[in-house]
């Protein structure tokens, strides 16, 4: 698997912060992704995924974490040997999650954590817009990110979505 992160934004802190990398290979080979599978996760500035989220969602304001799936997980034949397989982009704004963490009870590190996952969950074919698939989504996030991290994980007061 080919996992390229892109430090647009605060890359010092970020790089350090937790294994984008490893964390990211677990999750897409838990979801049953290819070897020749390729994912960008980029960090960036809270203007830039504002413009984004402006620009494909129509929604005028910065967000947490988007993503835009390449090669589509619903493709008729989205696995074909010896092709590399473009499962997508996310784009995540430090700053939101920064902001949102404490929201959440959770640590910075685990609400960066939380949102590549969210991420890279919406490229592997999930959705939250009906409640029983935020439901099963939510479920994937803490079940993956426990087994992850080798301890519960999860956010206080509110579903993770």
């Amino acid at each position: 698997m080919e996992i390229t992160v892109n430090y647009e934004y605060r890359e010092d802190e970020m790089s350090k912060l937790i294994d984008v990398e490893r964390l990211a290979a677990f999750v897409m080979t838990a979801e049953g992704n290819p070897d020749n599978a390729e994912v960008s996760v980029n960090f960036v500035t809270d203007e830039a995924i504002h413009e984004l989220n402006r620009d494909y969602r129509d929604v005028d304001r910065p967000t947490d974490v988007l993503s835009f799936e390449c090669d589509g997980y619903e493709d008729d034949e989205p696995f074909v040997e010896g092709m590399a397989y473009e499962l997508g982009d996310i784009v995540l704004a430090p700053d939101v999650a920064e902001r949102q963490a404490p929201e959440y009870g959770m640590s910075f590190a685990d609400e960066v954590s939380l949102l590549i996952v969210h991420g890279l969950l919406h490229l592997c074919g999930y959705d939250h817009m009906e409640e029983d698939e935020a439901l099963e989504m939510e479920a994937r996030e803490r079940e993956l990110l426990s087994e992850f991290y080798g301890r519960e994980f999860k956010r206080s007061g509110v579903e993770v979505s």
